[in-house]
């Protein structure tokens, strides 16, 4: 899965997934919810031939770009404990 800015303002970020894995989205969109500073967390699905999936952020505070890190982060170590 290969991840891009689509689009990026003060306040919100749009992320878009080439080859999208909607297991480790849904873990990101989750960990998103869970940041008191994330007002809206919203799965752009169009048609799946013609657009990549995209994922829109959007912050009352900080930066979207540093609440997504911070998301990535989270689940990225949520992932890595996981015992075998």
């Amino acid at each position: 899965m290969r991840t891009y800015i689509a689009e990026q303002s003060e306040n919100s970020i749009t992320i878009g997934f080439k080859d999208a894995n909607l297991t480790l989205i849904t873990a990101l969109i989750s960990a998103l919810n869970d940041d008191g500073g994330v007002t809206t967390v919203r799965l752009i699905d169009q048609h799946p031939e013609l657009c990549d999936l995209r994922l829109l952020v959007q912050v009352s505070k900080g930066k979207p770009a540093s609440a997504v890190e911070k998301a990535s982060k989270a689940v990225a170590s949520y992932y890595s404990s996981v015992k075998k």
